[in-house]
């Protein structure tokens, strides 16, 4: 089967070709992102691969179709880049990868929220040019503090049993049934509004939907604790960026962890080290010494790599044989 992988660096090659050694498809990289132009280098070829920051819109799946394109096989959870409309219409499957590790994702906002807190980013920088002094470095106890959870799918659950580990009391919310391995951990439901007003720290974990699109806005940020910390691992446009600055400037938001970015595509993923950053948000953003920003990361391990690589491939292979699974419909 032939198969292109769009956006694809030396890790994707890796993960994706030891897999398939129990697939056999026939594989091509290419580590162009998918859009308009693009588009062309998938003629005769039967499934696309793209990845978050890909453009999946009906111009794009137009010309796939006309390509020869079947399949459309996302090697991420979230699908908000596609137009599932326009596949519809077009005759074109969408399946994803609804769960790789979520250990990976959960463990990096534990990371984020570790540094942020004890500032291990300016304590390393700062012993490095020989200053051992703990002046501004000053943390807090996660233990006896309450960390809000928005959005409670095996991500949300897998954080919410490292943060109670941690002594922390748990708050959740999410649209969906309650989940009861948390409430087993003394978890309480509430309302977003309740979450933000209590939660020390809060966490997003949540799919991007017209329902969830600035979620966290100007009015969200003003209802949260004073001095609160908030850590996004889900989607970049679950936040608006630009209310960031405001709040952080003032001290309501008293740190920032960021994964994911709403203006992320063709920034992240790339090296723009020799160049100028030409986002004036995410300048201003990383200009904070509060703020930290990782570059879409957390999905980032070796077994998170391999279990995309494995369900990708399985996914194609279940749609060609008649019984399709983890099928995105409109």
């Amino acid at each position: 089967m032939g198969m292109i992988v769009f956006s694809s660096r030396e890790y994707d090659r890796d993960a994706f070709t030891a897999a398939n050694a129990a697939f056999g498809h026939a594989l091509q990289f290419q580590e162009s992102h998918l859009d308009a132009q693009t588009a062309i280098l998938a003629h005769g070829c039967a499934v696309v691969c793209p990845f978050v920051n890909d453009v999946v819109d009906e111009a794009v799946l137009v010309a796939l179709r006309d390509g020869g394109t079947q399949l459309v096989a996302l090697r991420s959870a979230g699908f908000n880049h596609v137009d599932l409309a326009a596949a519809a219409r077009l005759g074109i499957g969408v399946v994803r990868v609804p769960a790789y590790s979520p250990h990976a994702v959960a463990e990096h906002a534990v990371g984020m929220i570790l540094t942020l807190n004890r500032k291990l980013h300016r304590a390393s920088a700062r012993t490095r040019d020989g200053d051992f002094s703990l002046n501004g470095l000053l943390g807090f106890d996660l233990h006896g503090k309450t960390v809000g959870i928005i959005g409670t799918g095996i991500i949300g659950r897998v954080f919410g049993g490292i943060m109670a580990g941690f002594g922390m009391t748990l708050l959740a919310h999410d649209p969906g049934t309650p989940a009861d391995d948390l409430i087993a951990l003394g978890a309480r439901y509430v309302s977003l509004d309740a979450l933000l007003a209590q939660s020390d720290i809060v966490s997003l974990h949540c799919p991007l939907l017209h329902s969830t699109y600035h979620l966290i806005d100007t009015a969200a940020l003003a209802r949260m604790k004073r001095g609160a910390m908030l850590i996004n691992t889900g989607r970049g446009g679950l936040v608006d960026s630009r209310a960031l600055i405001g709040v952080l400037k003032s001290g309501q938001l008293g740190h920032l962890g960021l994964d994911v970015y709403e203006e992320e595509g063709g920034l992240f993923f790339e090296d723009h080290s020799n160049a100028l950053l030409q986002d004036d948000v995410l300048s201003r953003l990383l200009s904070f010494p509060n703020v930290i920003v990782t570059s879409h990361q957390a999905f980032f391990t070796r077994e998170a790599l391999m279990q995309i690589a494995d369900t990708t491939l399985g996914n194609v292979k279940a749609w060609f044989d008649g019984s399709p699974r983890n099928q995105v419909l409109s």
